[in-house]
């Protein structure tokens, strides 16, 4: 006797067919900010200061570092995935002299496929999915922060760092020092469900570093919720007349930081894509942990070039000369503006200049796409800054909640880690800018 199968399947209509359906948090079809940007800069062949990358090449022993790693057969398999025992070590030597203690590389130190990824193993490692626990994330923050949290089933809670109110940055320069974190507001953002507090000093984009008694502030809280601090320093090194400390050397704190930082920030080669995490045995094992099922491991070769390139580094002199170089191509960008007429934030580290823009006076019949104009005014501003002036920056709403953008609407993030001749072409390019000065009209 034979049977029918086919008569019971369901029956579909005509041309209906079911499609799979992405998760709500990948489904937007919308450029990040980065590529939006990048492709309006480049529709007027504007000079790129927004994207935070080198436009200029690393230093030549760095490259020998990477090329002779290749050339070792055995730097073409996979590294453990803790890391390449020779970068594990000099990893393990600058933290226990920046720290002030002993680092162990075999359980205190481990390699990841950059920063971003130190952090997301982190977050992946100390949140649970379906727990409602809570990660606080100071404000301007940078935009990887949120949706790692939200990849680790965590939640983010926004803080935002605030301008001093004796100050009008509208009108005059300011100190990156004058954004300050109110500690009452920090603390009510606390609930039973928060376990994390991110901490980013040297600061992107505002360039401020967070100074020993404002640590120590943060520190108070923290171990009085029992919180873990994820210590965010890829631009340690990048500090102008100001020390960098770091908050894991405050007492109690050591215990509960896991300090983050990047190859790629530290010998200006983004593209390496090789950073990585410091801390307590109790705090790595689990990142570690997470670091093994996200990526397993790291790519060979480019590890043991940057252990190269530390140990050439401690004695050719290439953090001393390169905070001096990059001082210097700050102090140019800021007298940019100066001679424009736009104020900003003077940057105490990393490689930004917010700029305040709020006297720009764009015209009322100005025409935006559909796809600026959707993102709001800080996205009109510097859509507007790159057509009319040819010189491309950052909206920094980009790294604001949406209820704290509004105190990002007047500025644009610029990044000086440029060519001196990219920047005396800006230089040209906003002679322009004058004219649509609101004191001008």
């Amino acid at each position: 006797m034979s049977r029918n199968f086919a008569s019971t399947a369901p029956a579909l209509a005509a041309n209906t067919f079911a499609r799979p359906q992405s998760a709500p948090m990948y489904s937007s079809t919308g450029l990040d900010v980065w590529t939006m940007m990048n492709q309006v800069a480049a529709s007027v062949d504007a000079v790129n200061l927004g994207q935070g990358f080198m436009s200029f090449p690393p230093k030549d022993f760095i490259k020998r570092a990477a090329q002779e790693a290749f050339t070792e057969d055995a730097n073409n398999q996979y590294a453990p995935p803790r890391g390449r025992p020779r970068l594990l070590e000099q990893l393990a030597a600058r933290f226990a002299e920046k720290l002030g203690r002993p680092i162990d590389p075999g359980s205190e130190v481990s390699v990841h496929a950059g920063a971003n990824e130190a952090l997301l193993s982190a977050f992946t490692a100390f949140l649970e999915h379906g727990k409602g626990q809570e990660a606080i994330l100071i404000e301007p923050a940078f935009d990887q922060y949120t949706p790692n949290v939200l990849m680790a089933g965590g939640k983010p809670v926004y803080v935002p760092l605030r301008v001093c109110a004796s100050k009008d940055p509208a009108t005059n320069t300011i100190s990156s020092s004058d954004w300050k974190l109110d500690y009452t507001e920090l603390e009510a953002a606390i609930t039973a469900n928060t376990r994390i507090l991110v901490l980013n000093t040297p600061h992107n984009p505002v360039g401020k570093v967070f100074a020993r008694d404002e640590l120590e502030a943060i520190a108070t809280i923290t171990q009085r919720h029992n919180l873990l601090v994820i210590s965010d320093e890829v631009y340690e090194h990048l500090t102008y007349a100001t020390d960098h400390v770091s908050i894991a050397t405050l007492p109690g704190m050591w215990e509960r930081t896991i300090t983050v930082g990047s190859a790629g920030k530290l010998f200006g080669v983004t593209g390496w894509r090789v950073g990585w995490a410091i801390g307590p045995a109790e705090l790595i094992h689990p990142t570690l942990s997470a670091h093994t099922r996200i990526v397993f491991t790291t790519n060979t070769p480019l590890q043991e070039g940057v252990a190269s390139a530390f140990v050439q580094a401690t004695s050719n002199g290439f953090f001393d000369s390169q905070r001096a170089e990059y001082e210097r191509r700050r102090d140019r960008l800021m007298a940019i503006f100066d001679d424009v007429g736009l104020p900003y934030v003077v940057p105490d580290g990393a490689y930004y200049l917010l700029v305040n823009a709020a006297a720009i006076k764009i015209p009322d019949t100005y025409e935006f796409p559909d796809f600026i104009k959707e993102r709001g005014p800080n996205f009109k501003l510097v859509y507007f800054f790159i057509k009319e002036f040819g010189v491309s920056g950052i909206p920094p709403t980009e790294f604001y909640s949406a209820e704290h953008k509004a105190l990002a609407n007047d500025y644009i993030r610029f990044a000086f880690c440029k060519t001196d001749e990219g920047l005396e072409d800006a230089s040209k390019r906003l002679q322009k800018l004058k004219l649509y000065l609101q004191s001008s009209s």
